[in-house]
């Protein structure tokens, strides 16, 4: 079993500096508690093939993780893929980002969540537990980024 969690938010940023803060994987941690830590390899500026490697806790249990950059089209697309293997992954994900008036971002952020072994009967809570926060976590996105990009 697989499905899909998603979130649309708008940042109040231009569309190119929103794109290079999600591209940066290692500021995950500022707007997703779950993320512990992260690093990206190799340590140079993100490109396709690019990974980010991180530790997570979710439901009170770290994890190690890795992500791969499958497609990164600045300043509007961004895509990865899972490819560490635990009982529930991210198959494929992004952002897909739209310059709006104003200098204003609008950001969509989709998860497609797979499980694996027990993870198949795990699947479903997660991704319950994904669309609960997700507005939420868009909120977080919006407040984190910017937080960091100073204004024009």
């Amino acid at each position: 079993m697989s499905g899909q969690f998603e979130v649309t938010t708008e940042v109040d940023r231009p569309v190119g500096a929103v794109f290079d803060y999600l591209a940066d994987g290692r500021n995950d941690p500022q707007f997703s508690p779950r993320v512990q830590r992260i690093d990206r390899v190799p340590e140079t500026p993100t490109a396709v093939g690019t990974v980010f490697r991180s530790t997570v806790k979710d439901a009170g249990v770290k994890t190690a993780r890795e992500f791969r950059i499958t497609e990164l089209e600045a300043p509007t697309r961004i895509r990865w893929t899972e490819v560490s293997k635990n009982s529930v992954s991210v198959a494929e994900g992004g952002y897909d980002l739209e310059p709006l008036a104003d200098g204003r971002t609008r950001v969509r952020l989709h998860n497609v969540l797979e499980g694996h072994g027990l993870g198949k009967l795990l699947v479903g809570l997660a991704l319950t537990a994904a669309r609960k926060d997700a507005p939420a976590f868009g909120a977080r996105i919006k407040a984190a980024a910017e937080a960091a990009i100073q204004p024009r």
